[in-house]
C-alpha cells in the first residue's frame, strides 16, 4: 500500500509517501516539502494574513498533486501548533480541507508528541527501555517519555525554533542581550516540564528528533561507531553549546555554508540550538541520541494499525 501524509507545520510543508504495509517497515519512495514559516505571516490578533494562506494553499495544492502523480492510495493530513493556534484557524483548515479533498486532523501538543513518541519506540525498538523524546518544531517542543509505545508523560510548551526566533531573535546576527532573554524564557518553561517529569528520573535512552536535531546533530554530533550513516547519530551537550556563540556571532546568510545546516533552518538554528541546549541542562541530559523518524512516521505508523 502507498500511503501518504501530509504535514501543515509551523516552518515548513511536508509530504511523506511511503509503501508500507501492517507488520513491516515502511520504505519512504519521496518526499515533498515546501518552507513557509507561517509564523511571518500572523497579524497581530493573531490570525494568518492572506499572504500566507495563499502560500498555504498553494503548497498544500501542490502537495496533493504530487501524491496522485505518485499513486498514493491513501492520503492524511495533519496540522500542528500554527494553525491550532491562528485565531482564524478554522477558517484556515476549511480551504485546506476542500483543496485536498480528505480532513485535516488537528493535533493537540500532547498528541504530536504522543505520535512522535510511537515512531520512535519502533524505530528504537522495545529493547531500548525507558525513553525521554525531545522534539523541537517551529512552533513548539514537545517532550514524552515511558517504557511503552504509549507514553508515560507527554507535554508540550511554546518553545518551537521559529516561534523563538520571532519572539526573541529579531536581529541577524542576534544581540548577547536577545540571547539572555530567550534562555531566561526557556528556564521559565522548561521548568514546568522538570517538575512533570520529577517521578522519571533515569533513562535507558534520551533521544532527539526533528529536523533542527538532526541539523544541529550533523554540525555538532558524531556518528556512533559501527554505523556507517546518520541513522546513529549522537549529540553531547558541550558540543551543542561551543557552537552556540560561533552561530549567533553569524549572519544567518553565512550559517548555510555551516555542515548540515540547511537554507530554511539558517534563520531559526540559534533559537533551536538555545531551546535544545537549555532542555538538555534543565532535564540533566549530558547526550542525546538523534532519530531519524518523527511526527509523520508516527502518523503512518498509527494508520497502520487501523488497515485490515
Amino acid at each position: 500500500m502507498r500511503l501518504g501524509v501530509l504535514d501543515i507545520g509551523s516552518n515548513t510543508v511536508n509530504l511523506l509517501v511511503a509503501d508500507a504495509r501492517p507488520g513491516v517497515r515502511p520504505v519512504t519512495s519521496t518526499s515533498f516539502r515546501r518552507v513557509l514559516r507561517l509564523m511571518r505571516f500572523l497579524d497581530p490578533d493573531g490570525a494568518i494574513n492572506a499572504v500566507g494562506i495563499a502560500a498555504l494553499e498553494d503548497a498544500a495544492a501542490e502537495a496533493r498533486a504530487a501524491a496522485e502523480a505518485e499513486g498514493v492510495e491513501a492520503f492524511l493530513t495533519i496540522a500542528t501548533s500554527a494553525l491550532r493556534e491562528a485565531t482564524n484557524g478554522p477558517a484556515v483548515i476549511r480551504r485546506i480541507e476542500a483543496l485536498t479533498g480528505v480532513p485535516l486532523q488537528v493535533l493537540d501538543g500532547p498528541g504530536e508528541a504522543r505520535y512522535t513518541f510511537l515512531a520512535i519506540r519502533r524505530w528504537f525498538g522495545w529493547s531500548a527501555g525507558d525513553i525521554l523524546m525531545l522534539d523541537i518544531g517551529g512552533g513548539s517542543l514537545e517532550v514524552a517519555v515511558g517504557a511503552n509505545e504509549v507514553p508515560d508523560v507527554a507535554l508540550s510548551v511554546p518553545l518551537g525554533a521559529g516561534r523563538v526566533t520571532v519572539g526573541f531573535l529579531p536581529d541577524d546576527p542576534p544581540s548577547d542581550e536577545q540571547l539572555r532573554r530567550l534562555r531566561a524564557y526557556a528556564g521559565e518553561q522548561l521548568a514546568v516540564v522538570r517538575d512533570a517529569l520529577a517521578e522519571h528520573p533515569s533513562h535507558d535512552h534520551v533521544v532527539g528528533s526533528s529536523k533542527t536535531i538532526r541539523s544541529l546533530a550533523r554540525l555538532a554530533g558524531t556518528v556512533q561507531p559501527g554505523w556507517a550513516d546518520e541513522d546513529r547519530m549522537v549529540l553531547t551537550r558541550a558540543a551543542l553549546k561551543s557552537w552556540i556563540p560561533r552561530m549567533a556571532a553569524m549572519p544567518a546568510e553565512a550559517r548555510q555554508q555551516l555542515p548540515g545546516i540547511t537554507p530554511e533552518r539558517t534563520f531559526q538554528i540559534v533559537g533551536g540550538a538555545v531551546v535544545l541546549h537549555a532542555a538538555m541542562k534543565a532535564l540533566d541530559v549530558e547526550q542525546l541520541e538523534v532519530s531519524p523518524w518523527a511526527l509523520r512516521e508516527g502518523v503512518l505508523l498509527r494508520y497502520l494499525e487501523t488497515v485490515d
